[in-house]
């Protein structure tokens, strides 16, 4: 099963745009705030249309995946929704069911449900992972993906959130923060090429943790790297991905986003992309620990 279908680093810039307070505001508190954050956007969607309601929490910054690539800036991401013809007169609202933070407050994630309506419509379900950071303005979208959602009960409590461990502490200077980068592209190269080895299932079960999160094929969000590993196979992949699409790190190295291509190794057949986009959030529970999947 296509890793797509389940689930430039711009560090320094996006540092250095944090606001003291979001250096000041950790743990559980920062998490409450993004969430906040993610409600009220969605609560403002509610009454514009889709692009529009979406664009809210985008900047010229933010990547969202395309049709076998990815759309960069609210501009170029307006462009592509309306250029959807299911979301012409349409609504979206959205419930985020977890949320996790970086250990300076700098950077976040969301996931959840998404509604979309429009009159004389039935509505449409999605599930959506937003992947966050603070700016002077307030929290805005990096990287956004938004996927359907098949029928069935789902529940909206919330999730235990994704809290930082411990010892992390922000770096200022280029070189570690270039560092960290380098090592979460690293890891992904790495989770591909031993996928190759082992296969695509007990790949995601190592490289993920028990709270990790996939968007999975039902309903509901996948959690569980056990659980994830089962969903999508034991046997060899057909497929390699990369971030070359780019990686995101917080100051703190202990979350981070990547995004790129997933490419089948066959050729593929006429009509069909050669390529699928895919977006990963990172997680790593001490500075000396490695890093992990935490949802996609």
């Amino acid at each position: 099963m296509m890793r797509s279908v389940l689930f430039g680093g711009v560090i320094a810039a996006m540092i250095h745009a944090v606001p003291l307070a979001a250096e000041t505001m950790t743990g559980a508190a920062a998490v409450n705030d993004l969430l906040a954050a993610d409600r009220t956007f969605s609560t403002n969607s509610a009454k514009s249309d889709l692009p529009d309601g979406l664009a809210a929490m985008f900047d010229e910054e933010t990547v969202m995946p395309t049709p076998g690539g990815f759309a960069r800036g609210r501009e170029a991401i307006v462009a592509a929704l309306k250029a959807n013809p299911a979301n012409a007169g349409s609504h979206a609202s959205w419930t985020p069911v977890r949320g996790g933070i970086s250990a300076d407050g700098s950077q976040g994630f969301t996931l959840g449900f998404m509604t979309i309506s429009a009159e004389g419509k039935p509505d449409r379900k999605a599930k959506y992972l937003s992947y966050w950071v603070r700016k002077p303005e307030g929290w805005r979208v990096a990287v956004y993906k938004r996927g359907g959602r098949p029928d069935g009960e789902v529940s909206f409590d919330l999730m235990s959130p994704s809290l930082p461990g411990s010892g992390f502490v922000p770096a200022r200077d280029a070189a570690t923060l270039a560092k960290y980068r380098d090592g979460l592209d690293k890891a992904e190269r790495d989770f591909s090429a031993l996928a190759q080895k082992i296969g695509l299932g007990p790949a995601f079960e190592k490289n993920g943790s028990p709270d990790s999160t996939n968007s999975g094929s039902g309903p509901g969000f996948t959690v569980g790297n056990d659980k994830i590993g089962a969903d999508v196979g034991e046997g060899a992949p057909e497929l390699t991905w990369a971030p070359d699409g780019g990686v995101i790190v917080a100051s703190t190295g202990d979350l981070g986003i990547t995004w790129g291509l997933i490419r089948p190794k066959a050729a593929p057949k006429p009509g069909e992309p050669s390529a699928f986009p895919y977006t990963t959030v990172w997680r790593r529970a001490g500075p000396d620990q490695p890093w992990r999947y935490v949802a996609e």
